[in-house]
């Protein structure tokens, strides 16, 4: 078994907590509140992380430039916008079809990866990455396509590209430090957090002072959502440092049968037959991106 497979599965698991504390904090904080909370304490997490890989296997710091700086800022930037996005979504929807239609990422970045990234699949890959994508459509056109709201589909387009393009740049990015996959994964999360960090501090700042005490207000669920985000995105980014970002991203759509399974406990969302068959749909796709 690739070791990307166990970090997409973890990165899965913790993406599907973060989304649903994002998704009840969404309720009290403003969108780029609930966004910055996601990256707020990150950073001396994703340090800690680092320092603990060089204390155990020492290696040489890599030179970032112009290049690299810029990949990663664009990663940054993009991951603000699809996150503040999939916020919106928690608003527009219930929880569990908000998460599915921003995980149209997986077909987007599968696209973009092979016309724009050099990073083209076999056929069995392709045929998972559609299938996911049939099951996540599935799961959330609760309805005829007709009955969707065109700006619920748009703001979940919208989220999914982001996130696509992110993972498409962190992947450039950690090729571009030609270090070994946890020190290269490691350097670039945290040069996009702290980045992401910086960004939303001084954007609050200036546009909304109070959302930043409302944040304070609130530190466990705050420090809570940060450490499961920074977990999550370790996973996310070592995977992709090791294996194509579309097939991770394929495997990683079954971080819906955790949406789906905290949605109905937690959120008490409804689900039904569409969501049975989703689920075997991205079991299947899972392991078509396992197996090629």
């Amino acid at each position: 078994m690739g070791l990307w497979i166990p970090f997409t599965l973890f990165a899965a698991f913790m993406q599907s907590m973060r989304n649903a504390i994002q998704s009840r904090l969404s309720k009290e904080i403003s969108t780029a509140g609930v966004t910055l909370a996601r990256f707020l304490w990150a950073s001396p997490v994703a340090a800690a992380y680092l320092l603990l890989l060089y204390h155990f296997d020492p290696v040489a710091v890599p030179r970032f430039d112009t290049g690299f700086v810029l990949t990663v800022a664009a990663a940054a930037v993009s991951q603000i916008i699809a996150t503040a996005l999939m916020v919106v979504l928690f608003r527009l929807r219930n929880y569990a079809i908000g998460v599915g239609l921003a995980k149209s990422e997986a077909v987007i970045a599968a696209t973009l990866g092979a016309l724009f990234f050099a990073a083209p699949l076999s056929p069995l890959g392709w045929a998972g990455v559609v299938i996911g994508g049939v099951a996540i459509w599935l799961m959330g056109n609760t309805g005829a396509i007709r009955e969707l709201p065109l700006k619920t589909v748009m703001t979940g387009l919208g989220s999914g590209l982001g996130f696509a393009m992110t993972t498409l740049w962190v992947r450039e990015a950690s090729l571009m430090l030609d270090l070994s996959f946890p020190h290269s994964a490691a350097w670039v999360l945290l040069w996009v957090i702290s980045l992401q960090t910086l960004m939303l501090l001084v954007w609050l700042a200036v546009r909304e002072p109070a959302t930043l005490l409302e944040l304070w207000r609130r530190p466990k669920i705050v420090m809570l959502t940060s450490l499961i985000s920074c977990l999550g995105s370790l996973g996310w980014f070592t995977a992709m440092s090791l294996e194509s970002v579309a097939l991770v991203k394929t495997l990683g759509q079954v971080e819906v049968l955790f949406t789906l399974a905290i949605s109905a406990t937690w959120f008490k969302d409804k689900l039904g037959r569409r969501d049975l068959l989703g689920l075997g749909l991205i079991v299947l796709g899972a392991l078509c991106v396992i197996l090629a």
